[in-house]
């Protein structure tokens, strides 16, 4: 991918690239909609990720290009205006641009800028903070700054939030950045903390992309978010982490029914995703696996976030071989669906669940068998380094 990219850059602008980075996509294992209610969550990178390849200019012009998207976006430095249309997806390495500056970090005035992904969008696998990511390592190296990974992290949400405008927590930024090969990453969300814990080699993840995504997805997130924060006011506490099962059954004749069934999914994902943290150190993959369909499950029933295609196949995966668990993965609405699996279950089940789908929905899932992977970096003769 680095010597397309590479190769991409030059066809657009003409000469070579000074920086590259890379920073990966990444799976939500366990704690669906947890992180923004100051909970704990279990992700892993994945090797499928975002590249981004950056020279300065001394004009003051910032020229944006991906091989995703058709033509150049030229900007003054001091147009930091949201884009709109074809142009929307530069407000991601704009936004952090925004980010940067308001923090006091210094940026890069002009530059050509190019991107080339193979995570897929709209499948839950955070393509948002991978661009995130790579385009603030690059952006820094170009300015002759550097930031801890913890803050990359807060830089990229803070990107995210206030400029693209989506309320996520630290879920997505914070697995891609401290991603690692045979681990998964464990954030407590309020504090943060970030640390990994081991996965066992045995152990494969395959996903499921339906290319559904609700129209109305971004509302919708907001709209739980919203949910969460007001059951919370109505309970007592800061934050959902706060709340304890006993503290909702208490206050749930002052909870809307809406505002109730939010709570109860958040508490009970939050214990869901410790208990994950416990099997996978004790080497219990089948435990991990019937936590992820009890957490599926709570998302259809009590978060509703799920929709018929997930919770189809999330169905399919349950009777093949080899399959520990499932559970839809992302912020839902569609998207995709993350089975934890054995080396029983390999390109022969995944196609029996494809086609399965297919005599449902008239439409194939796309396949992925991810592996875990390191997380951001600058990229140096074709490999990670940082």
């Amino acid at each position: 991918m680095t010597e397309r990219l590479i190769t991409s850059f030059r066809s657009a602008y003409s000469r070579e690239p000074e920086f590259i980075a890379r920073a990966p996509g990444r799976i939500e294992v366990i704690g669906n909609h947890t992180d923004y209610n100051g909970g704990t969550v279990l992700g892993a990178a994945i090797n499928r990720g975002t590249w981004v390849a950056l020279a300065r200019r001394g004009d003051g012009i910032r020229r944006f290009a991906s091989e995703m998207r058709p033509g150049v976006v030229e900007l003054r430095a001091e147009d930091a205006e949201r884009r709109t249309g074809s142009q929307s997806w530069v407000n991601y390495p704009l936004g952090v641009l925004v980010a940067m500056k308001s923090s006091g970090i210094a940026i890069p005035a002009g530059f050509d800028y190019m991107a080339a992904s193979n995570v897929p969008a709209g499948a839950g696998l955070s393509s948002s903070a991978a661009i995130e990511l790579s385009s603030a390592l690059v952006f820094l190296q170009a300015a002759g700054a550097s930031l801890t990974r913890e803050a990359l992290v807060t830089l990229g949400r803070k990107a995210e939030n206030e400029f693209v405008g989506v309320p996520c927590g630290i879920l997505d930024q914070g697995v891609s950045c401290f991603g690692r090969v045979n681990h998964l990453v464990y954030i407590d969300c309020r504090v943060p903390r970030f640390e990994t814990v081991p996965l066992p080699a045995s152990a494969h993840f395959w996903i499921f992309n339906t290319h559904t995504k609700h129209a109305l997805i971004d509302g919708l997130y907001a709209a739980r978010h919203q949910e969460c924060l007001d059951a919370a006011k109505i309970i007592g506490v800061p934050f959902l982490v706060d709340a304890t099962p006993a503290m909702l059954a208490a206050a749930e004749t002052r909870l809307s029914r809406t505002a109730y069934k939010r709570a109860h999914h958040v508490i009970d994902e939050i214990a869901r995703v410790e208990q994950t943290v416990a099997a996978l150190r004790a080497g219990d993959l089948a435990a991990v696996g019937k936590l992820l369909y009890t957490s599926h499950r709570s998302s259809r029933t009590w978060f509703e976030n799920s929709s018929a295609e997930l919770d189809f196949l999330v169905d399919c995966l349950e009777v093949e071989k080899g399959v520990y668990g499932a559970r839809l993965t992302g912020g839902g609405f569609g998207g995709a669906v993350v089975a934890l699996t054995s080396d029983a279950f390999g390109q022969e089940g995944a196609a029996r669940v494809a086609e399965s789908y297919l005599s449902r929905f008239g439409s194939r899932p796309e396949v992925i068998h991810a592996l875990t992977d390191d997380g951001a970096a600058l990229v140096t003769a074709g490999r990670s380094a940082g």
